[in-house]
């Protein structure tokens, strides 16, 4: 990481100190960290799947010091709760999260970070809830992650049949790895990692147990997600986004090594509901976790738009902000 910031000084000429952060949800707690000024302008960073707020250990010590941003690890993820048994994940039940965090942390209007799935969260937020957000960032996202109507049933079936095949089953105990081992494990998995970036997301990622270590996350957020929506319901949502949005996507990231080759075909259309609107959408060399890999490749890209669409803006009493 150290190496990293050093290529990036331009950017960035003072540390940001950090701070645990948790918030009390009926099953447990919902961890994550913070950085700058208290009293900053807000901005959520949400993660993608299957990893944890690590993923934005580089990236944000590049982002303008006049914010606030708060990193939380998504349930099932990093050092948060678990759901409780018999409980689905889906991106529906991780947008009512949010709104329990920012309840918490009593923020009335805020922007978003997402990366991943955490992009799509922020979309599903920002279109649900557009009075909230001010401005929202999606890294290697597309807002949202459409499914052929014809493909619902199949989907649906296959998500509750493995759920109560996992709850039939046995307990297992986890397997214990080594640190050394539970870092080629996850590379293994992850290719676009660097082994820096494995690092730091084993900070959050790995539990101590006797004899070693074992990842912390809920094996259910394996299970096929069940809250599907189709192109058209996407699209009306997206329609409804009242936040600035700008979209950075990686040009060997999401569409080519992760989505399902019928999402492929909805991309296009999405991306095109953005311009509409007169969002950005720019495309950056690298893959899926270029913003941990490589934070400068996308700090200045994020910097620029939170300086624009936020920061030269005032927040007024009643919480609706005007340009200076």
């Amino acid at each position: 990481m150290t190496r990293i910031l050093k290529n990036v000084r331009s950017l960035s000429t003072a540390p940001m100190t950090q701070t645990e952060v948790s918030v009390p949800v009926p099953w447990g707690e919902i961890r994550g960290k913070a950085w700058g000024p208290d009293h900053g302008r807000p901005v959520l960073c949400l993660h993608g799947w299957a990893d944890n707020c690590g993923t934005f250990n580089t990236l944000i010590p590049l982002l303008p010091k006049e914010c606030r941003y708060v990193a939380v690890d998504l349930a099932g993820h990093g050092l948060s709760s678990h759901r409780p048994p018999g409980v689905f994940y889906s991106f529906p039940s991780y947008v009512a999260d949010i709104q329990r965090v920012v309840d918490t942390l009593r923020w009335r209007r805020f922007s978003i970070l997402g990366h991943s799935m955490g992009g799509n969260i922020a979309g599903m937020f920002s279109a649900l809830f557009p009075e909230m957000v001010e401005a929202c960032v999606m890294l290697d996202s597309y807002g949202f992650l459409p499914t052929d109507p014809k493909d619902l049933p199949k989907i649906m079936r296959q998500g509750m049949d493995d759920m109560l095949r996992f709850e039939k089953e046995p307990e297992k105990s986890e397997r214990v790895y080594t640190n050394e081992k539970a870092v080629e494990r996850l590379l293994a998995a992850n290719p676009t990692l660097s082994e820096t970036s494995a690092c730091n997301l084993l900070e959050r990622g790995l539990v101590q147990v006797e004899g070693g270590v074992v990842f912390s996350r809920d094996f259910r957020i394996n299970l096929k997600n069940i809250a599907r929506i189709s192109l058209e319901q996407s699209l009306e949502l997206l329609s409804g986004i009242q936040a600035a949005v700008l979209v950075v996507l990686a040009d060997e990231g999401f569409e080519k090594i992760f989505a399902e080759p019928d999402q492929k075909k909805f991309t296009s259309k999405l991306l095109q509901g953005y311009r509409h609107k007169n969002h950005s959408v720019v495309t950056v060399p690298g893959g899926h976790h270029v913003h941990l890999n490589n934070p400068e490749v996308v700090a200045p890209l994020v910097s620029e738009f939170l300086h624009s669409k936020v920061l030269s803006s005032t927040v007024r009493a009643d919480g609706l902000t005007t340009k200076l």
